[in-house]
């Protein structure tokens, strides 16, 4: 019988937490002589901090500097976010659904594990996990090492795995790694996300056992 897995991105699609990041980025970047258009916010939603900071900066900056600005960024976001943590439409229906069919899941996030592990808390959803993996600190998407990474901790080929995704560069990133990719129009418009193989704006557009039966023919 055929395992599936399911690999969630975080923010913007389990939890609606766009605006907390750009926010944190907001108070964050002026410290640093640095600044960040909304637009500059969407194209890169969904990297790692050192694939944010590359973007802005022209080019790809220490590890220590990094995690200096990073941190800093990533703290205000938690202390942000906590109590504010709200699923997004369907999501909730989707793991219960997809849990109850025997699909291994996993949250695969750009995020630092603690953003990860505080938002998946405060949101009551950590029982659905087999996994939960971050890129800090690895390759970024749209390189495909945090959904290759989740895969392999589930133990479902990438083949066999949809990733569920708002972002660009993670829409990318389940394409280089051969996996198919429902996107979810949180962040970005429909027409910068065609590279998915389903395109929704609400998660509850369609069913779990749809897509399951979809994707097994």
């Amino acid at each position: 019988m055929t395992i599936y897995g399911f690999l969630w991105d975080m923010d913007g699609v389990l939890v609606d937490t766009g605006e907390f990041h750009y926010v944190s980025w907001i108070e964050t970047l002026p410290l640093y002589g640095l600044t960040m258009s909304r637009e500059t916010f969407n194209t890169t939603f969904g990297m790692n901090n050192t694939g944010v900071l590359s973007t802005i900066l022209g080019y790809t900056p220490s590890p220590e500097y990094v995690s200096e600005v990073g941190g800093r960024k990533e703290e205000a976001f938690r202390e942000a976010v906590r109590g504010h943590a709200k699923l997004l439409p369907g999501v909730m229906d989707w793991l219960n659904t997809l849990h109850q069919m025997g699909v291994r899941q996993a949250v695969a996030s750009s995020a630092p594990i603690e953003n990860v592990n505080v938002l998946v808390e405060e949101a009551g959803i950590r029982p659905y996990f087999q996994a939960l993996v971050s890129a800090l600190g690895k390759p970024s998407k749209p390189d495909p090492w945090v959904f290759l990474t989740a895969a392999q901790q589930i133990g479902v080929e990438p083949r066999h795995c949809t990733v569920v995704e708002d972002a660009i560069a993670g829409v990318e990133a389940a394409r280089r790694g051969g996996m198919r990719c429902i996107a979810v129009t949180n962040t970005n418009p429909a027409e910068k996300l065609t590279a998915a193989e389903r395109v929704v704006a609400r998660l509850d557009e369609i069913s779990p056992l749809e897509w399951l039966q979809l994707t097994a023919s």
